[in-house]
């Protein structure tokens, strides 16, 4: 049976089917009533999205990134509370020119080094290369991790502020550290702290993305990302969020 559902922009739906016990999210924006049957199937309202406000703005600034939510579905970006900011640094430290997957294990490795997989700064800078090394880790950015450490452990770099700072401050404060630049502490900004506005314009992901959007011949270098994307302030980091995803749905993968 077919059912004919009118377009809203602002509200989400789950499919109950009781046939088979699922429950499944109508992707995109529809509007119906809120308990309508439909062959062996429910319609449940969901909250409304934490994004709402950003969508509507993305979508009435950029129809090009318009059809890129529509594709993508629902915003999935939410920040990552759990641990410390010193936990989601050695985290970015380590996924660095990585994929996730092998990020993610190398990541699992160096955790699970430490007493209830929580690595301290103090503890990092007791740990022998040998051990680091076998959980994967780079010369390169076991340097990265003792100067980090380091600099927590003697109090030279304060984190427990990070929050009260801009997005500016946050950066100069932490690129101090050696291998962390502008791109990772934007990640921080996004992924940790849950900032609204960050535009990452050296991420290869994000010019790659918004070059295959937009048709352009060329990647966009860092000033095009900054000039394409002023118009999604203050939002930046909802469509970053989406140009990346847009790679994931047949927009970029190769």
């Amino acid at each position: 049976m077919r059912l004919e559902i009118s377009t809203r922009k602002d509200f989400h739906y789950l499919v109950a089917d009781t046939h088979s016990g699922s429950v499944q999210p109508v992707l995109g924006t529809r509007y119906v009533s809120r308990t309508k049957y439909f062959s062996g199937s429910y319609l449940f309202r969901m909250p409304p999205s934490p994004h709402r406000k950003a969508l509507s703005h993305l979508r009435a600034v950029d129809p090009t990134l318009a059809a890129i939510i529509d594709r993508v579905g629902p915003c999935r970006l939410e920040a990552r509370r759990t641990g410390t900011h010193y936990d989601a640094l050695v985290r970015s430290i380590v996924f660095q020119q990585l994929s996730g997957k092998a990020a993610s294990t190398i990541h699992r490795r160096f955790c699970e080094i430490y007493p209830g997989k929580r690595p301290r700064a103090h503890h990092v800078l007791a740990t022998a290369d040998d051990a680091l090394r076998a959980a994967g880790l780079s010369r390169q950015k076991i340097g990265y991790l003792r100067d980090l450490s380091a600099r927590v452990a003697d109090g030279s770099l304060p984190l427990a502020h990070l929050g009260r700072l801009p997005d500016d401050a946050i950066i100069e404060h932490l690129v101090q550290v050696k291998g962390i630049g502008r791109w990772t502490v934007q990640m921080f900004l996004m992924f940790r702290l849950g900032r609204p506005d960050v535009l990452p314009e050296l991420d290869l992901g994000v010019q790659t993305a918004i070059q295959r959007a937009y048709g352009m011949k060329q990647r966009p270098t860092p000033k095009d990302v900054l000039r394409i994307g002023e118009k999604w302030r203050p939002y930046a980091s909802i469509a970053s969020w989406y140009l990346w995803r847009s790679l994931e749905n047949g927009d970029g993968q190769a």
